[in-house]
């Protein structure tokens, strides 16, 4: 975090002519298990990343306007302070931020104007929820700026409104929530229907995370996301239940005749992937390792046959992975995330993470022609404010 934050500070002297007076920061997520489950009332099991989201900002000298640039591009946008806040365009940045301000004015709370610089080392389109990572960071600032701190699920839960309303992406509560309450050395177990949190420790000295971007991004993401909600809520509906979360495999099986088969078949992938995702977080606490191991293959195959959001890139990783084994170090692997391309995650010994690495990136780059990009991670601290 330090040489992201070093970089902010430099580049806002460079635009804005003078010193940050808050600096917040906000982390990105990778989620170990438990993908599309959180829509459904399910459990998640993501931990925060060592990939950081810093806002560095300043009074403004116009108290009724905020000004939004990104070191990522050359946009600038401007809040005016005095009139409802709408969303900027489809597709833009800022939106996520916006979204964040307008849920800060709705609280009764007051803002007056301020220069802000954002800057971000958690991948673009990586599903890693550099979004999230954002709308957190943004709620920490003001945060800082207010002096007022929100309850940690509220904030969680206003930045996930900003996501919906304001970029238009019916995101479940994970990344939020994860972004915000992350801890050191722990991943989060996400009861998504009571919002009940449990932290699972992650301590195991000889394992490590790494992250595998594959560095594609699919288009028709949020269309297709949408399209997989609406599906899930057709089975629910179809089975009598409020959420897939009330569903088992048995009653699936029962009510197969009641519904189209793809929507059976996405049923299918989100019930069978809770129930692996409360084994795995029991396979983390007493370092099952093997077990684990398998349950993340069997959720990016049922990802990839079930849901059908995988792609041919990360199938090939996940591949790859299968082929180094548990001799070669290698515990699982998984695509996570939405979906369509980013990254996948894996679960490997800390002693064969070098040449992991390097079978990966050869084998990558020769069925693909793409070169990977890789990084360990411990899980990390959630949401901070590192100047007010």
């Amino acid at each position: 975090m330090k040489e992201t934050v070093e970089h902010a500070v430099r580049e806002f002297a460079k635009v804005y002519g003078g010193e940050p007076q808050w600096i917040a920061a906000a982390p990105g997520r990778v989620n170990l298990i438990g993908e599309h489950t959180d829509y459904n009332d399910g459990f998640v099991m993501p931990m925060a990343i060592e990939r950081y989201t810093v806002i560095a900002a300043a009074p403004a000298r116009d108290a009724g306007r905020i000004t939004l640039r990104s070191t990522a591009n050359h946009e600038v946008f401007t809040i005016e302070l005095g009139a409802a806040l709408k969303p900027l365009g489809k597709g833009k940045w800022a939106n996520y931020a916006v979204g964040v301000v307008a849920g800060f004015l709705a609280y009764g709370l007051r803002l007056e104007g301020f220069d802000a610089l954002v800057h971000s080392n958690v991948p673009l389109g990586g599903g890693l929820s550099s979004s999230a990572a954002l709308e957190v960071a943004t709620a920490t600032l003001l945060e800082a700026i207010t002096g007022h701190t929100l309850v940690p699920v509220d904030k969680a839960l206003l930045c996930q409104k900003a996501e919906h309303e304001f970029a238009g992406m019916p995101c479940g509560i994970m990344d939020q929530f994860v972004s915000v309450m992350g801890q050191e050395d722990q991943l989060l177990l996400l009861d998504c229907r009571t919002r009940k949190t449990e932290l699972v420790p992650l301590t195991d000295p000889a394992v490590e995370v790494l992250i595998i971007n594959t560095n594609v991004k699919h288009e028709l993401t949020g269309s297709e996301y949408s399209a997989r909600r609406k599906q899930c809520e057709t089975a629910a509906k179809a089975l009598g239940v409020v959420s897939l979360r009330d569903a088992t495999l048995e009653t699936l099986e029962q009510g197969r005749t009641k519904m189209e088969e793809v929507v059976y078949r996405r049923a299918r992938h989100v019930i069978s992937e809770i129930q692996r995702t409360i084994l795995a977080a029991e396979g983390v606490r007493t370092s099952g390792w093997p077990a684990v191991g398998r349950l993340m293959y069997a959720s990016h195959d049922s990802l990839r046959d079930d849901y059908e959001v995988s792609c041919a890139e990360l199938d090939a990783v996940v591949a790859i992975a299968r082929g180094i084994g548990s001799d070669g170090g290698m515990i699982g692997c998984r695509m996570t995330g939405g979906g369509f391309g980013g990254c996948a995650v894996a679960l490997v010994k800390k002693a064969a993470v070098d040449d992991i690495k390097k079978k990966i990136a050869a084998g990558y780059k020769k069925r693909t022609g793409i070169e990977a990009t890789m990084f360990v991670s411990r899980p990390a601290a959630g949401a901070t404010v590192l100047k007010a």
